[in-house]
C-alpha cells in the first residue's frame, strides 16, 4: 500500500452559517426595537409642540396644520418669559466654562504626564478622589464663602470654580497624553521649545479628538446644569440659564403643555447641532482616551 493509496480525511465544516444570519437579525431586530423605545418621548414631544392646545393629548401624529408653528411663536414673543435671553445666558456660561476648565485641564493633564516633581503619584490620587466627593457635601461651605464674598446674585460662582481643574477631564486628558512620543518633547526642545511651546505646538495638535471630547462633555454639563444657578442666581432671572428658565416656564403655564413642549424643543436644538457637528471628533476622543495605542 502506497502513500498515495490512503484515504485523505475529510474536513467536516460546521455549518453555522445559518445559525450566524439568525443571530444577526436577533440582533438587529433588538437593537431597532430598543432604538425605537428610546426615541419615542423625542418624537412624542415634538408633535405634541405642533399641536393646539384642544388636541394637546389626542391620538394624532400630524405635524403641521394651520397653526402648527404657533406654539414657537408663542414661546419666542416674550410673553410667557424672555426665552432668547436665557439661550444667550446658557450659551455664554457653556462656552466661558467650557474654555477655561478645557484650557486648565489640558495644562494640569500635560503636568502630571510629563514633569516629574516629589508626591507627584499622591497629589494625583488625591485628585481622582475628588471624582466620588458628593456635590451635596461641599455645597454649604461654598455657599457660605460666595455669600461672604458677595458673589451671589452673578455669574462669579458659576465662572471661578472652573478656574481649578476637574478631575475626571484631568485624568482623561492624562490617559491620552502618556500615549504621546515623548520623543516628540525631546526634538521640539532640542530645537528650544519651552515646555509651554511644547504644549501648544506638539501636545494640543495631536490631542484635539479628546480636546473635543472633554470640551462637548463639560458644554453639555454647563448646558443642563440646573441646581448651581437655581441657587446663586435666585432672584435675578435676568441672569438665569435656559434650564431654570424652563424649570420658570413650567410652573408658570403647566395648563399648556403645547408651548410647554414647543420650549422643550428649543431647548435641545444648540446641544443637538453642536454635537451632530462635532461627533466624529468626540466619538474618536472617547475611544481613544480607553484603548491604549
Amino acid at each position: 500500500m502506497t502513500i498515495e493509496s490512503l484515504p485523505l480525511p475529510v474536513a467536516r465544516i460546521p455549518l453555522r452559517g445559518k445559525r450566524s444570519r439568525g443571530r444577526s437579525v436577533a440582533l438587529h431586530a433588538t437593537l431597532i426595537v430598543a432604538s425605537l423605545i428610546a426615541v419615542f418621548p423625542v418624537f412624542w414631544v415634538l408633535v405634541t409642540s405642533f399641536k393646539p392646545d384642544a388636541r394637546a393629548v389626542a391620538p394624532t401624529i400630524r405635524l403641521f396644520d394651520e397653526s402648527s408653528l404657533a406654539n414657537y411663536g408663542d414661546v419666542l414673543s416674550g410673553q410667557q418669559g424672555d426665552f432668547l435671553a436665557w439661550v444667550a445666558n446658557s450659551v455664554e456660561i457653556a462656552l466661558l466654562t467650557t474654555v477655561i476648565a478645557v484650557f486648565l485641564s489640558a495644562t494640569t493633564g500635560y503636568a502630571v504626564s510629563r514633569f516629574r516633581f516629589p508626591g507627584k503619584n499622591g497629589l494625583f490620587l488625591l485628585l481622582l478622589a475628588t471624582i466620588i466627593l458628593p456635590f451635596q457635601i461641599t455645597l454649604i461651605p461654598t455657599f457660605a464663602v460666595f455669600l461672604a464674598l458677595g458673589w451671589t446674585g452673578t455669574w462669579l460662582p458659576l465662572l471661578v470654580p472652573h478656574f481649578f481643574a476637574n478631575a475626571y477631564n484631568v485624568f482623561l486628558l492624562r490617559q491620552y497624553f502618556v500615549t504621546i512620543p515623548r520623543e516628540l518633547d525631546e526634538a521640539a526642545m532640542m530645537d528650544g521649545a519651552s515646555p509651554l511651546r511644547v504644549l501648544i505646538s506638539v501636545i494640543v495638535p495631536q490631542s484635539i479628538p479628546v480636546l473635543t471630547a472633554v470640551g462637548l462633555f463639560h458644554f453639555f454639563f454647563a448646558w443642563n446644569d440646573f441646581f448651581q444657578p437655581l441657587i446663586y442666581l435666585q432672584g435675578n432671572i435676568d441672569l438665569q440659564p435656559l434650564s431654570v428658565g424652563i424649570a420658570v416656564f413650567n410652573a408658570l403655564y403647566s395648563q399648556k403643555p403645547t408651548l410647554i413642549q414647543a420650549a422643550a424643543v428649543m431647548s435641545i436644538i444648540v446641544p443637538v447641532a453642536i454635537f451632530f457637528f462635532a461627533q466624529r471628533a468626540f466619538m474618536r476622543g472617547v475611544v481613544i482616551t480607553g484603548v491604549e495605542k
